[in-house]
C-alpha cells in the first residue's frame, strides 16, 4: 500500500498539481484589467509613473515566468501567499473558510448517496418498468441542469411558495446545529443532484450487471429469497465500481461551490476564490484553486485506496 501510495504521488499527483499551477497562474493574468486596475478604478488623478510604483511594490512588474517561479518557491515551502486586498495570509484565509466549504461538500455527498443507492437499487430491480423508466428520466434531468439553474429554482421556489428553508447567508455548526443544517439544506440539495444522477446510473448498471451473474442464481437456487439475494449480494459488490464514482465527483463538487456558494451566500472557499477573481487578487485565486485542485487530486488517490480495501479481488501493491 506504501508504494502505491508513493507511485501515485510521484508519477500523477505532483505532474498533476505542477501542471495545474502553471495553468491557474497563467489565466488569472490573461484577464483584462490588473489588480491595480481595480484598485484604483477610474480615478484620472493617478499618473502612469505611480501606477508603475503600486504595482512594483506589490510585486507585479516583474516578467510573469519570475512572478511564478517566486510563488513556486513560496508553495513549496507551504506559503501561498498573501492577499494583495487584506495584506492576510492566504493560507489563512482558506483556513477559516475551509469549515463552510467542507460541511457544505460533505452534506451533498451524503444528501446525494440517500437518493441515489436506492434510486439505484430500485431502477435495477424494476428494470424496464415504470419506477426504472421514471427514475432514469430524473437521473437523465440531474445531469442535464447544472448546478447553479437548480439553486436558482430552489431559491425562487422556497422563497415564493414554500418558506421553510432559508435562501441565503450560513449558520455555523458550533453556533446552532439546527439552524446550520437548515442553511446547507438547498445548497447541498443543489450542489449534490450531478452526483446524485452519476452515483444513480452507475449503481443501476452495477447492480443490473451482478443480477445476471452465475453466483446469485446459484444463490436464488438454494431457495434465498430475492431481497436477500439483492441486497446482500449484489449490491455489496456493486459497491465496489460506485465507490470510485463517489470519490471523482466528490472533487468535482468542491468546485462546483464556487457558483453554489455565491447564490446562497455561504462564506466558503469558492465564494472566496469568485470574489478574488474579481478583484483580480492573484495569490487568492492562485492559493485557492490550488487547493481544490489538491483536494480533488487527493480525494481520486483515496478512491483508489478505499477501492482496493473494499474488493478482496484487488491486491495494492
Amino acid at each position: 500500500m506504501v508504494s502505491f501510495l508513493a507511485r501515485r504521488l510521484i508519477t500523477v499527483v505532483l505532474p498533476t498539481l505542477f501542471g495545474i499551477s502553471i495553468l491557474v497562474f497563467g489565466a488569472i493574468h490573461l484577464i483584462p484589467g490588473s489588480f491595480v486596475d481595480v484598485m484604483l478604478g477610474l480615478s484620472a488623478d493617478v499618473s502612469v509613473e505611480q501606477r508603475e510604483q503600486i504595482a512594483a511594490s506589490y510585486g507585479l512588474d516583474d516578467p510573469l515566468p519570475v512572478q511564478y517561479l517566486r510563488w513556486l518557491g513560496d508553495v513549496v515551502q507551504g506559503n501561498l501567499g498573501e492577499s494583495l486586498r487584506t495584506g492576510e495570509p492566504v493560507l489563512g484565509e482558506i483556513v477559516g473558510r475551509l469549515p463552510a466549504t467542507l460541511e457544505l461538500t460533505l452534506l451533498a455527498t451524503l444528501v446525494s448517496l440517500i437518493i441515489a443507492i436506492p434510486a439505484g437499487i430500485l431502477a435495477a430491480v424494476y428494470r424496464g418498468g415504470v419506477v426504472d423508466v421514471v427514475l432514469r428520466v430524473f437521473g437523465l434531468l440531474g445531469l442535464s441542469i447544472p448546478n447553479f439553474l437548480i439553486g436558482t429554482f430552489l431559491v425562487l421556489l422556497v422563497s415564493t411558495r414554500w418558506p421553510i428553508l432559508p435562501t441565503t447567508g450560513y449558520v455555523p455548526l458550533t453556533e446552532d446545529i439546527v439552524g446550520n443544517l437548515k442553511s446547507l439544506a438547498l445548497p447541498a440539495i443543489s450542489l449534490g443532484a450531478l452526483l446524485a444522477a452519476s452515483v444513480m446510473r452507475m449503481m443501476r448498471s452495477a447492480v443490473l450487471e451482478e443480477l445476471g451473474k452465475e453466483y446469485l442464481m446459484v444463490a436464488r437456487a438454494k431457495g434465498l429469497s430475492g431481497r436477500v439475494v439483492v441486497m446482500r449480494h449484489a449490491v455489496r459488490n456493486a459497491l465496489v465500481p460506485v465507490i470510485t464514482v463517489v470519490g471523482i465527483q466528490t472533487g468535482y463538487l468542491l468546485g462546483g461551490t464556487v457558483i453554489v456558494e455565491q447564490i446562497f451566500a455561504i462564506p466558503g472557499i469558492g465564494r472566496l476564490a469568485l470574489d478574488a477573481v474579481s478583484q483580480r487578487d492573484y495569490p487568492v485565486v492562485q492559493g485557492t484553486t490550488l487547493f481544490i485542485a489538491v483536494a480533488f487530486v487527493m480525494m481520486n488517490v483515496l478512491a483508489d485506496v478505499v477501492y482496493g480495501l473494499v474488493d478482496p479481488r484487488i491486491r495494492v501493491r
